[in-house]
């Protein structure tokens, strides 16, 4: 026995090393680049009218302002894994941060519409390589018993930096002008581009990668994912392949598709490297993640639609109604990290998941009147799921990859995410248009001149405009049409939110397909 006890310090695993206190702040100034470039994507959505207003574009032309950066940025996310390899972490990082940066400050001075989806194409594209890159910093330069402390920080920034876009960029624009969603990011960027330049360290650049670059690899793969965005973007608000550029741009994604994926499988040293979806845990994290982006990007999407359609609320109001989320994110952060280490990950997501569904099956029993405190709970249950579902999701993905492959395996898994988001928002669009236009047309057969309670409604409306003489009649109908229609989208939106519930409760149902991480995989950065 005393023999046993002697040889039990010996026999005991080794210490992991102290935290490199250098490594660390300049994994700090990583994540704080990638907020920036994660906030952006965001920040100018509340903002849009301030910005056609500015710079006299037309309604066809400002959605262009988000979808171009959108596009360009869906392309770089992939590409970022081959780009790291060849430059470095450290270069690669300093690159992104200083073209987004410049980028950031060229939008501040566009002056023609032209110029603003130029700069804003170029920043999405430059900037976007930040993301992936941190990600796969977290799981490479930090030991799995480390990661569970930087794993709720990172998952706070992906999913809070989205949520308070719509704030952030409201309040600037009401306090300052709409040139201020991107002065905002020259000094941090500044500040990112050099720590990152002086302190990173991680690795050596291959320059040697570059002798098979796959150039074809990338026109095609770019055709492909920029089309898809384009018609997952656009499809919804032009009857999709009705419209002769979403019939277009869906027939070079699919040939490009087609042609991507067989360079992929026979090139040499191919763009993006698809084997990493042949690890299990990794293809499933990507399916969860895919899901969460849906719950992200749908519903930072939902609530404001909502709020200023049927409330009509402004950009700020809009932002201060959902700032509630953020506040949860960073109370359930510290804690989503404590139980990483306790409970079996596919229950914190079977958690997380189902507390989408609960919120969202609250608001299908929306109304015209719902207003802050109405939707609290629903927005308390969104912002403690996503990071109830994140950390949980990425140690999955990512916690069990050899390092080799977690740069090309880390852009593929934050693609999947944003795709969730991308297919959410078609998804929601298509739904939420289709079901406004079979409500108002039941709507319509139900208030007629037959009905009693619809010609009590109209004399009262009539009654009330009296003071404008002749004209009453018409406006008392004008009145009674607006009130129709926001009815109507009021029981799409519910129609929405019912659809949102089913597929979070599938994803809950799902969880437990997924197979448990191995024993010692690290709790998930991000």
């Amino acid at each position: 026995m005393a023999a046993s006890a002697a040889l039990a310090p010996s026999a005991a695993a080794p210490a992991d090393p102290p935290i490199d206190r250098r490594r660390m702040v300049a994994f700090l100034c990583m994540v704080f680049g990638m907020f920036m470039a994660i906030l952006d994507i965001q920040i100018v959505s509340a903002s849009l009218n301030e910005i056609q207003a500015g710079l006299a574009a037309s309604g066809d032309e400002i959605p262009w302002v988000q979808t171009s950066y959108l596009i360009a940025e869906v392309i770089s996310i992939p590409l970022s894994g081959t780009l790291s390899r060849v430059l470095s972490t450290r270069w690669m990082f300093v690159i992104s941060a200083a073209g987004f940066t410049l980028m950031s400050l060229m939008c501040s001075t566009a002056t023609s519409i032209n110029e603003m989806i130029v700069w804003r194409a170029l920043q999405g594209f430059i900037g976007g390589g930040m993301i992936p890159t941190v990600f796969a910093s977290a799981f490479t330069i930090f030991p799995p018993s480390k990661r569970g402390i930087v794993s709720p920080m990172i998952g706070l920034v992906a999913t809070l930096a989205p949520t308070i876009g719509p704030t952030v960029g409201g309040y600037l624009t009401d306090l300052f002008s709409w040139h201020w969603l991107f002065l905002i990011n020259i000094v941090p960027g500044i500040f990112v581009t050099v720590t990152t330049w002086l302190l990173v360290d991680f690795d050596e650049p291959n320059l040697g990668l570059l002798d098979n670059f796959d150039w074809s690899g990338l026109v095609l793969m770019a055709g492909f994912l920029g089309c898809l965005e384009y018609v997952l973007e656009e499809g919804p608000n032009h009857d999709w392949l009705q419209d002769e550029a979403v019939f277009a741009c869906a027939v070079v994604c699919g040939v490009s598709a087609v042609a991507f994926f067989a360079r992929v499988f026979t090139a040499r040293q191919p763009i993006v490297d698809l084997r990493a979806f042949s690890d299990r845990n990794f293809a499933t994290g990507c399916v969860a993640s895919f899901v969460l982006g849906i719950g992200l990007y749908g519903l930072t999407y939902l609530y404001p639609v909502y709020l200023a359609r049927v409330r009509g609320y402004s950009a700020l109001q809009i932002g201060e109604t959902m700032f509630v989320s953020g506040l949860c994110m960073f109370a359930t952060a510290p804690i989503a990290g404590r139980l990483m280490g306790k409970l079996d990950p596919r229950v914190m997501m079977a958690l997380g998941f189902s507390g989408f569904a609960l919120g969202t099956w609250i608001v299908t029993g929306l109304t015209k009147d719902w207003d802050f405190w109405e939707l609290l709970w629903p927005q308390v249950l969104r912002g403690c799921s996503l990071m109830l579902c994140m950390i949980p999701i990425n140690n999955v993905a990512l916690g069990t990859l050899p390092p080799e492959r977690m740069k090309n395996a880390s852009g593929l898994f934050n693609l999947t995410r944003n795709l969730g988001g991308a297919v959410g928002l078609a998804l929601i669009n298509t739904v939420l248009n289709d079901r406004w236009d079979l409500h108002l047309a039941r709507l319509h057969e139900r208030v007629t001149w037959a009905n009693n309670a619809a010609m009590e409604r109209m004399n009262s409306l009539k009654q009330g405009f009296s003071s404008f003489g002749s004209a009453a009649d018409a406006m008392a109908l004008s009145s009674m049409n607006a009130q129709v229609r926001i009815q109507g989208i009021v029981m799409a939106f519910e129609d929405v939110f019912l659809v949102l519930t089913v597929l979070f409760l599938a994803m809950t149902c799902a969880t437990f397909l997924i197979r448990r991480p191995r024993a010692g995989a690290g709790a998930g950065g991000h």
